[in-house]
């Protein structure tokens, strides 16, 4: 059964760093874009990250751009979304999106993707 597994949330105090990790299995996700979003409860879900299928193009929502970092590493079919200087304003469910083909544009803004089950982070002042 195809999945996508989100882990590494917390609480964490502002400033500190948080890495999350989304596993992927059961289906061609390793040939997919891998993107993350966040949501906030009463708010959609906003973009935050992608990253293509080779791992050669990837894209920040700006308010995180500058201090957050996507990577995959295809021999653990995990990708990764590290964030530092957290801020409270990140507090939010953190999921993991794979869009239907390998190009960043098959995550952002596509209707059609697969989603993780999400990770809590809390960011505290």
């Amino acid at each position: 059964q195809a999945q996508l597994v989100e882990s590494g949330g917390g609480s964490v105090q502002a400033g500190d760093s948080l890495r999350l990790s989304c596993t992927y299995s059961g289906h061609t996700f390793s040939n997919s874009a891998i993107g993350w979003y966040r949501q906030v409860p009463g708010e959609e879900r906003e973009f935050v990250a992608v990253i293509n299928w080779r791992a050669t193009t990837t894209s920040y929502t700006d308010s995180v751009t500058g201090r957050s970092a996507i990577w995959r590493d295809r021999a653990k079919n995990t990708v990764y979304l590290r964030m530092d200087s957290l801020k409270p304003e990140d507090t939010a469910v953190f999921y993991c999106a794979a869009g239907e083909g390998g190009s960043t544009t098959d995550v952002i803004g596509a209707a059609s993707k697969s989603w993780g089950q999400g990770t809590q982070v809390a960011v505290s002042s």
